[in-house]
């Protein structure tokens, strides 16, 4: 699975009084999954995976591909403590169609059981039916000679990243630079993801019924098979995506393959204009575009963080809603302050 572009971590929507909300979570993924971004994160950090229970995960993963674009690379955060019970959710996402799985190191694991972690991944890896992408999380990065010995696994994809410096990165591109491997993608070297797959697979088992030996009966009229899309190989190393939104040019330059800043639950169109002219080469534009955003990922995303995301997202067509508790709603100060930085921000 092809790990570019631009991906966007979901939050999870609440009704006020603390539900679940997956009505508003469609709408979501419904509107994201129409914007240009290549991929879709379910319970990242900013989807709050850890205040849900495990039967508000399946539902919420499950609500996420009854609605999410053919087209979008969709990842599921399954991280638990528990080796038994994160293979129960790469279970039940591969069902749902997912295309990866996203894990973090155990909560109960401090840095230097180093050991036991690269049992935890390599046990899940082994048994995963989905490609498994490591999580680092910046209150607990993974450290470099883990990764590079994770990396050599043929069902570790790649690593999201929310320490993406430079540096970070340089030094994970050379420990890691002995991997590669083949991935599909479509003609236009997109990610063909394994729903677009499917529908080739059973295009192939399709057959045909001459009309000359029908005979007797009303006549049914039916669709003909969708057309098959086009692919091809591609080669590519092991994968980093740069977690985050200030960063997120630094860490493309540094060679990163794609970007999941954030903000992006509440700025789509305008992260993937960062992206898109970095892609393009276009270095001024994009420096100019991460200027135009920071003091909006200053405010909603570094003082503010979920809740920040949240009211941001409300204000562009996206539904953030309240937080769940223990996360506490924002002041009307606090509001003001988010909609004066968010004016004039396309979404």
């Amino acid at each position: 699975m092809l790990l570019e572009g631009l991906h966007l971590p979901l939050t999870t929507p609440f009704y006020p009084d603390g539900r679940l909300n997956l009505r508003k979570l469609e709408h979501n993924v419904d509107r994201y999954s129409r914007t240009p971004i290549s991929t879709l994160v379910a319970l990242s950090q900013t989807g709050e995976p850890t205040l849900l229970t495990d039967e508000e995960t399946r539902e919420a993963l499950s609500t996420v591909m009854s609605v999410a674009g053919e087209s979008k690379v969709a990842i599921a955060g399954i991280g638990r403590d528990s080796v038994t019970a994160t293979l129960d959710l790469a279970d039940f996402a591969a069902m749902q169609q997912y295309d990866a799985v996203l894990i973090q190191r155990p909560s109960i694991l401090q840095e230097l059981q180093r050991r036991e972690a690269l049992t935890y991944f390599q046990s899940i890896a082994d048994r995963s039916p989905l490609p498994v992408v490591l999580y680092s999380l910046a209150a607990n990065p993974l450290p470099v000679d883990l990764v590079a010995e994770l990396a050599s696994h043929p069902n570790v994809l790649g690593l999201t990243d929310e320490s993406a410096t430079a540096d970070r990165i340089a030094s994970l591109r050379s420990a890691t630079a002995h991997v590669q491997r083949e991935v599909t993608v479509t003609h236009v070297f997109a990610a063909a993801t394994g729903r677009m797959l499917s529908v080739k697979a059973s295009n192939a088992d399709a057959t045909f019924v001459a009309a000359e030996i029908l005979s007797g009966g009303a006549a049914l009229a039916t669709a003909p098979p969708r057309p098959a899309i086009r692919t091809r190989s591609k080669n590519v190393g092991f994968q980093i995506v740069a977690a985050t939104s200030t960063g997120m040019l630094t860490g493309l330059r540094a060679g990163a393959t794609g970007a999941m800043p954030a903000f992006a639950a509440s700025a789509p169109q305008a992260c993937y204009e960062v992206y898109a002219a970095w892609k393009d080469n276009d270095q001024p534009l994009a420096d100019e575009k991460q200027t135009r955003i920071a003091p909006a990922i200053a405010k909603t995303e570094q003082e503010l963080g979920i809740p920040g995301i949240r009211y941001a997202s409300d204000l562009t067509g996206y539904f953030g809603g309240r937080p769940r508790l223990p996360f506490l709603p924002l002041t009307e100060a606090q509001r003001l302050e988010i909609e004066t930085v968010m004016a004039g921000i396309r979404h």
